[in-house]
Protein backbone atom coordinates (compact mmCIF):
# COMPACT_ATOMS: atom_id res chain seq x y z
CA UNK A 1 0.00 0.00 0.00
CA UNK A 2 1.59 3.82 -0.97
CA UNK A 3 1.45 5.98 1.67
CA UNK A 4 -0.57 9.29 0.64
CA UNK A 5 2.15 11.50 2.17
CA UNK A 6 5.17 13.50 0.31
CA UNK A 7 7.65 15.05 2.25
CA UNK A 8 8.88 18.83 2.03
CA UNK A 9 12.07 20.13 0.61
CA UNK A 10 14.81 18.00 3.09
CA UNK A 11 12.67 16.02 4.90
CA UNK A 12 12.46 12.20 4.68
CA UNK A 13 9.89 9.28 6.22
CA UNK A 14 11.27 6.67 8.21
CA UNK A 15 10.08 3.37 9.24
CA UNK A 16 11.57 2.55 12.68
CA UNK A 17 13.09 -0.77 12.87
CA UNK A 18 11.20 -3.23 15.68
CA UNK A 19 12.38 -2.74 18.76
CA UNK A 20 14.88 -5.68 20.19
CA UNK A 21 12.26 -7.78 22.94
CA UNK A 22 14.69 -10.50 23.92
CA UNK A 23 18.46 -9.84 24.05
CA UNK A 24 20.86 -13.09 22.80
CA UNK A 25 21.32 -14.72 25.64
CA UNK A 26 17.72 -15.16 25.85
CA UNK A 27 16.30 -12.52 28.25
CA UNK A 28 13.17 -11.25 27.73
CA UNK A 29 12.89 -7.20 27.91
CA UNK A 30 10.07 -5.51 29.34
CA UNK A 31 8.50 -2.42 27.61
CA UNK A 32 10.14 -0.01 29.91
CA UNK A 33 13.62 -1.22 29.71
CA UNK A 34 13.05 -0.84 25.99
CA UNK A 35 15.33 1.21 23.69
CA UNK A 36 13.65 3.40 20.86
CA UNK A 37 15.62 2.04 17.63
CA UNK A 38 18.19 4.17 15.70
CA UNK A 39 17.51 2.31 12.07
CA UNK A 40 14.66 2.02 9.90
CA UNK A 41 13.73 2.31 6.27
CA UNK A 42 12.95 5.34 4.16
CA UNK A 43 9.30 5.29 3.10
CA UNK A 44 9.08 8.59 1.40
CA UNK A 45 11.62 11.41 0.32
CA UNK A 46 11.24 15.07 -0.63
CA UNK A 47 12.27 17.30 -3.37
CA UNK A 48 14.83 18.65 -2.07
CA UNK A 49 15.98 22.38 -2.08
CA UNK A 50 18.05 24.40 -4.34
CA UNK A 51 21.38 24.48 -2.30
CA UNK A 52 20.88 20.54 -1.27
CA UNK A 53 20.05 17.75 -3.55
CA UNK A 54 18.81 14.61 -1.67
CA UNK A 55 21.25 11.36 -1.03
CA UNK A 56 18.79 9.15 0.50
CA UNK A 57 16.15 7.49 -1.35
CA UNK A 58 12.64 5.18 -1.20
CA UNK A 59 13.70 1.58 0.12
CA UNK A 60 17.63 2.46 2.05
CA UNK A 61 18.22 1.68 5.48
CA UNK A 62 19.68 4.25 7.44
CA UNK A 63 21.02 5.40 10.80
CA UNK A 64 19.63 7.78 12.65
CA UNK A 65 20.18 9.89 16.07
CA UNK A 66 18.51 8.78 19.22
CA UNK A 67 16.58 11.77 19.71
CA UNK A 68 15.76 12.82 15.58
CA UNK A 69 12.91 13.58 14.00
CA UNK A 70 8.99 13.75 14.71
CA UNK A 71 7.41 10.86 15.67
CA UNK A 72 3.90 10.30 14.06
CA UNK A 73 0.82 7.84 13.20
CA UNK A 74 -0.39 7.01 9.91
CA UNK A 75 -2.77 4.20 9.02
CA UNK A 76 -1.94 2.40 12.53
CA UNK A 77 2.06 2.24 12.26
CA UNK A 78 4.53 4.57 13.50
CA UNK A 79 6.88 7.00 11.85
CA UNK A 80 9.67 9.29 11.79
CA UNK A 81 9.94 12.77 9.66
CA UNK A 82 13.41 14.31 9.82
CA UNK A 83 15.60 16.46 7.75
CA UNK A 84 18.02 14.31 5.76
CA UNK A 85 20.94 16.13 7.97
CA UNK A 86 19.60 14.35 11.11
CA UNK A 87 20.31 11.06 9.08
CA UNK A 88 24.26 9.60 10.17
CA UNK A 89 24.21 6.68 7.60
CA UNK A 90 22.84 5.15 4.75
CA UNK A 91 23.77 0.73 5.93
Amino acid sequence: MALKIKPLSDRVLIEPVAAETKTASGIFIPDTAKEKPQKGTVVAVGNGTKDHTMTVKIGDTVLYGKYAGTELKLDGKDYLMMREDDILAII
